[in-house]
């Protein structure tokens, strides 16, 4: 099958931050070892390949399926199974694109432009590891893994060319130093990571990387805080939990964003009188804010948000959105690229058999040929041999079809060079 057949079979749908509640992701939430299981049912649905990629910030189905219709229907269906949802309700908060717009959807996502921080470094290594997953399970053919290399192929010219993953990196550095400013060294420090987000992950990573070796992570969901915790070789903790562990955190990193405040002043006030006034610092990693802006004003309490942490790191948003146009015009291009290779290799195999045509009258037409026929003779049976087949068949159509002639006279003009008078040679 050609691959701009396999283009036209692409669909996508899932459900991010852009389009449902963090309380709805986290239902949707897909442990790795439940992957294989999952997708057994969703390829049921009508996916012949099929991959699922399930994060902080998304859980997301892509494939390709014959029906676009039955294959959205099904992955609602897989969905509302999922997370206990009513279908109706679950599909208000997805989305679904297909074709080229799904094409273009799985290279933003995984050049982490569909990130809730533009430039996340994350979600390029979850991209690859859900496919990685679905392919060591079976679910993944060479009509998506052809459409897959297109996507990383993509994402890594947008790394590479553009500065829309440096921000992000640079923030969660900015972190791990004013974490040093109001601690120092890391030894015996102690954190709380409030898992919801990648850059809250992002910011954790760093930390670690600069010595940090206490750390508790807290989910909304035990199975989600459970996996982030053997990332990190941590203890885990539900989140009903978290009021009495708070007393005992040096630096808290939150990125939940559930819509209401994690942390406000009489909780803070409360953990900070249990530490005789040690210092808290808040990195707020969540959209929206987990922390109480007025926690800032409690003595003993330090809070920087992503736009204080933006702020210090000098180009701020502007150079984020303006490497992100630049990416978007990467997109464009390689979408265009592809869809034109596809479309000239698709024409190789009609363009051999015409070839192989034509020469077969040549030999035909030389074959009469009995050693006396003029060159001119010769040549003026062979024209007409080769316009037969097609001036019968444009004849045809015009007696059956009248209205396709226009278009068959433009694609003949096209095909052969030609303008409405004739041979362009004779202008």
């Amino acid at each position: 099958m050609s691959d701009e057949r396999t283009l036209s079979r692409l669909v996508v749908v899932g459900a991010s931050h852009q389009t449902s509640s963090e309380a709805t992701r986290d239902r949707l939430f897909i442990a790795e070892q439940d992957i294989p299981r999952f997708l057994s049912g969703v390829r049921e649905t009508g996916f012949s390949d099929v991959v699922v990629m399930s994060t902080c910030a998304r859980t997301e189905i892509f494939g390709i399926a014959s029906d676009h219709i039955a294959a959205r229907a099904g992955a609602v269906y897989s969905l509302a199974q999922l997370g206990g949802f009513d279908e109706a309700e679950i599909r208000r908060q997805t989305y679904f694109y297909q074709a080229e717009d799904a094409l273009r959807h799985l290279i933003r996502v995984s050049a982490a432009l569909d990130s809730p921080i533009i430039g996340e470094p994350m979600v390029t290594g979850q991209f690859r590891e859900a496919v990685r997953i679905a392919d060591v399970a079976g679910f993944l053919n060479a009509e998506l893994i052809t459409l897959i290399q297109e996507v990383n192929r993509t994402s890594k010219r947008i790394r590479t060319e553009t500065v829309v993953g440096q921000q992000p990196v640079s923030m969660a550095a900015c972190a791990v130093q004013v974490a040093r400013d109001v601690h120092g060294d890391f030894g015996g420090v102690r954190s709380i990571l409030v898992t919801g987000g990648e850059m809250g992950e992002l910011i954790a990573d760093q930390l670690c990387d600069s010595g940090l070796s206490h750390m508790t992570v807290v989910a909304r969901r035990r199975a989600r805080a459970e996996i982030t915790a053997r990332r990190y070789n941590c203890h885990f903790r539900d989140l009903d939990d978290l009021s009495g562990l708070l007393a005992e955190a040096d630096i808290v990193v939150t990125s939940l964003g559930g819509g209401r405040y994690l942390f406000d002043t009489q909780n803070v006030s409360s953990a900070l009188a249990a530490r005789r006034r040690r210092p808290m610092l808040f990195l707020d990693a969540a959209i929206p804010s987990d922390v109480d802006p007025a926690v800032n004003d409690v003595d003993g309490a330090f809070v920087y948000s992503l736009d204080d942490l933006e702020g210090i790191v000098l180009e701020g948003r502007f150079e984020r959105e303006k490497a992100a146009a630049e990416a978007e015009s990467i997109i464009d291009a390689e979408i265009h690229d592809y869809q034109r290779t596809v479309a000239e290799r698709d024409a190789v195999p009609a363009i051999l058999a015409l070839r192989e045509h034509f020469e077969r009258i040549r030999r035909d037409v030389l074959a009469d040929n009995d050693g006396v026929m003029a060159v001119d003779e010769v040549t003026r049976r062979l024209i007409n041999r080769l316009l037969h087949d097609p001036s019968e068949t444009l004849r045809k159509l015009v007696a059956e079809k009248p209205d396709d002639v226009l278009d068959a006279e433009r694609l003949i003009i096209e095909l052969y060079g030609l303008t409405d008078k004739g041979d362009k040679s004779k202008e």
